[in-house]
């Protein structure tokens, strides 16, 4: 189970990058940023599948989901200039919340 978790860290990771290239791909009119960004799609739902080998498919797209909308929502704070305010952290905080408790639960 730990590969399994190693790899889904691997598919946010790798998700979290091409959805933070979206905005270089510019409507996928640039080539190269555009094949970045759906390779990188490409990869991470590869490795989702083979994570879900090893765990619930529940867990594995929420934690997936869950992990990548919050780091995505960081990385647009830290790094593309967006702008947080104090009901778009308590969401981001509820998401971060929701993926922990799913893996709290996800071995009972």
């Amino acid at each position: 189970m730990g590969l399994a978790y190693l790899l889904l860290g691997a598919a946010i990771v790798v998700e979290v990058a091409a959805t933070a290239a979206l905005p270089r791909a510019q409507g996928f009119t640039d080539p190269v940023w555009s094949a970045f960004v759906l390779g990188g799609y490409a990869v991470s739902i590869w490795l989702l599948a083979i994570v879900v080998r090893e765990m619930p498919v529940s867990v594995a797209y929420a934690v997936w989901s869950g992990a990548g909308t919050a780091l995505v929502a960081i990385v647009g704070l830290t790094l593309l200039g967006e702008s947080v305010g104090p009901a778009k952290a308590f969401f981001l905080a509820m998401i971060i919340a929701g993926v922990v408790g799913l893996n709290l639960v996800a071995g009972h």
